[in-house]
């Protein structure tokens, strides 16, 4: 699949977000083995680059439906800035897999101002079974914000990842319906 974005692709993000998500899905694939987190991992830099936080999905080993990995990583750079609005500080996150709804709703009010994915929702429920949510048009809701987005990055590297959680046994949560 070819990259998707709510903006004309730049090379020189899109470069660099190649290499970012392909450092967590390797660090996560890693994670997965030695610390038994979920299959998703997150990371929150400022424009100059550096890294403020990161972060793994920790819902099974802390028994939270919502330690989706986004989520630990907003609660976490807010921590480390001391605020709950990340605006002013210009922040990206980068992230393993498309944002489920939950999280994009969490992504919209923390004050993020780029996104940028790997594995696609549509895969991420083909692989694991996890209901992504309804999430119509949120590339445009998004960019109306002033969202930037980009996704679909490094995927078939992402999707072995999720592949082997699946495979080796290990738990996707769902709720009971």
């Amino acid at each position: 699949m070819s990259v998707i974005s709510n903006e004309p692709i730049d090379e020189k993000k899109l470069e660099k977000a190649r290499q970012i998500i392909l450092n967590l899905q390797n660090e996560l694939a890693y994670k997965i083995e030695t610390e038994g987190c979920g299959p998703f991992l997150a990371a929150v830099f400022d424009e100059k680059g550096n890294i403020i936080s990161k972060t793994a999905n920790s819902v099974i080993n802390e028994k939270c439906s919502h330690n989706h990995a986004e989520m630990n990583a907003v609660k976490e750079a807010e921590k480390v800035l001391q605020t709950y609005d990340l605006a002013p500080f210009n922040l990206s996150l980068y992230v393993t897999a498309e944002p489920c709804i939950m999280c994009l709703g969490g992504i919209m009010w923390s004050g993020i101002k780029s996104v940028f994915y790997g594995v696609s929702s549509k895969d991420v429920e083909r692989i694991t079974g996890f209901d992504e949510g309804f999430k119509p048009s949120w590339l445009e809701e998004f960019k109306k914000r002033g969202i930037t987005v980009y996704g679909q990055i490094e995927e078939e590297a992402g999707k072995k990842v999720l592949e082997t959680y699946v495979k080796t046994g290990k738990t996707v949560y769902k709720p009971s319906r």
